[in-house]
């Protein structure tokens, strides 16, 4: 018997309650019970893992009153009435109104348990639909915060629904400009903490002198200056989200204060020995090995491993050029909304740019680079960027590529992205076009009509 739903039991007759309970424990049924409705309907909530098992005829609020009640909590919460008297028109009158349904006392050992088990099963299978039509809420809601389309993007949005649920401690690696804050804020905010606070400190931006006070706080009189008690971030972000960026930086002298808050999970403010209890999640962020960097002595091991429950790691986006028109899309679109200004006709020839250009910035550099292109700053603009590794003179192969490249975009240009007449334009089939423009990172969006009215 699973042991994920418990029984509740509803009877204002002591004996019967003890009966029943003793009966469906040796059935391997979890059982929990009460001897009124009010009780019983405080216990619960929508999504309670439970079935009901309810007398009729109680003082105060009867079972038929009690049904109208868990009908308005949870419609397709099962719920099974009992009665002593036959009353086959109380009995129609419940199966109507939505009862699982009606069974009569003296019960039948067999009959409830037969009954009991299938209101078990439809109860599991209710909460296991609702589960997977969150996630995959969550997931819709993810892809509009973690934006991509390749491998590496979309399996870095399935660890994050993983780990929020968890509310694991966990390191995000990544080169500069790359979204580790992103990633972050993504893990904050599919998880249960995502009702409290995120705080976010980035510890390569903070004197040595200050780091301590700022992360764990201070009394006052404590130091020279400190005039009045300071709460440091790691106690403003209890119940919450801790996020140290840059933590390869963070002195060792609080590499080990931070070891003992993650051991312990209390903190001691600068100038006091009173322990303070805290709760959070701790993020932590680097663009350097952490792994290496403890094997080396330059970070501590002890404090790697307690903050290595977990680790995600985000490629550069030069290693992911799949995600770079939709990065840009999105940042033109926010841009255009910050600036208040049209959305500006994108080229083909813009879109070259961007997948020749090495994004040594990473994301970072694209969302600037879309700025500007909202902006129209032409100094800056993108028709400037330019391949870094590309060799002055290109060789036959690679003027081939580009000739090729712009053949594609002449027929797609001509047809409006319709992918059909642009392969009977330039008599390829389907499939050979389609391999072609996947090669040049070509998309047919760009080249519809509806560029035409300033879409995306």
């Amino acid at each position: 018997m699973n042991q994920d739903i418990k029984i509740i039991i509803i009877d204002d007759d002591q004996s019967i309650v003890e009966a029943l309970t003793e009966m469906l424990e040796l059935e391997g049924f979890k059982i929990q019970s009460f001897f009124d409705a009010e009780g019983a309907l405080a216990s619960l909530d929508t999504d309670s893992p439970a079935v009901i098992l309810s007398d009729v005829r109680m003082p105060k609020m009867n079972g038929l009153a009690l049904l109208t009640r868990l009908q308005k909590l949870d419609c397709e919460l099962p719920v099974l009435l009992m009665s002593g008297h036959g009353d086959i028109p109380m009995a129609i009158e419940a199966v109507r109104d939505g009862a699982y349904d009606f069974l009569e006392k003296p019960l039948k050992p067999d009959q409830l348990v037969n009954q009991l088990s299938r209101a078990v099963e439809k109860r599991l299978l209710v909460l296991e639909n609702r589960s997977l039509k969150q996630n995959l809420e969550q997931q819709s809601g993810l892809n509009e915060f973690i934006i991509g389309d390749s491998v590496a993007i979309k399996n870095i949005r399935r660890h994050i629904l993983a780990l929020a649920q968890a509310n694991v401690d966990t390191i995000i690696y990544g080169e500069t400009g790359s979204g580790k804050d992103v990633v972050a804020r993504a893990l904050h905010r599919f998880s249960q903490r995502s009702d409290k606070r995120f705080i976010a400190i980035n510890c390569g931006g903070i004197s040595e002198s200050l780091i301590e006070s700022e992360l764990f706080g201070h009394e006052a009189g404590s130091f020279t200056g400190a005039n009045k008690r300071h709460i440091g971030k790691i106690e403003a972000a209890n119940g919450g989200t801790l996020f140290l960026d840059e933590i390869e930086t963070m002195p060792i002298s609080v590499q080990i204060k931070l070891l003992r808050v993650l051991q312990d999970r209390t903190i001691e403010r600068v100038g006091s020995t009173t322990p303070i209890p805290v709760s959070l999640t701790v993020i932590a962020a680097s663009k350097d090995d952490l792994a290496q960097l403890s094997e080396d002595g330059r970070f501590r091991k002890d404090l790697f491993y307690r903050l290595n429950v977990a680790s995600l790691t985000i490629p550069p986006l030069k290693d992911r050029p799949e995600d770079i028109l939709p990065l840009f899309h999105h940042y033109v679109r926010k841009a255009a909304e910050h600036f208040v200004r049209p959305l500006p006709e994108i080229q083909p020839t813009t879109l070259t740019h961007l997948l020749q250009h090495n994004w040594p910035g990473n994301v970072r550099e694209l969302k600037n680079a879309a700025d500007r292109f909202v902006l129209g700053i032409s100094e800056t603009s993108l028709a400037s960027l330019q391949h870094e590794d590309s060799p002055t003179g290109a060789s036959y192969e690679e003027r081939m590529e580009q000739y090729e490249r712009q053949i594609l975009e002449q027929g797609l240009r001509a047809t409006q992205g319709q992918l059909h007449e642009a392969a009977d334009l330039l008599d390829l089939s389907r499939k050979t076009l389609y391999r072609k423009m996947k090669k040049h990172h070509l998309d047919k969006q760009v080249f519809r009509s509806n560029l035409e009215k300033g879409q995306l």
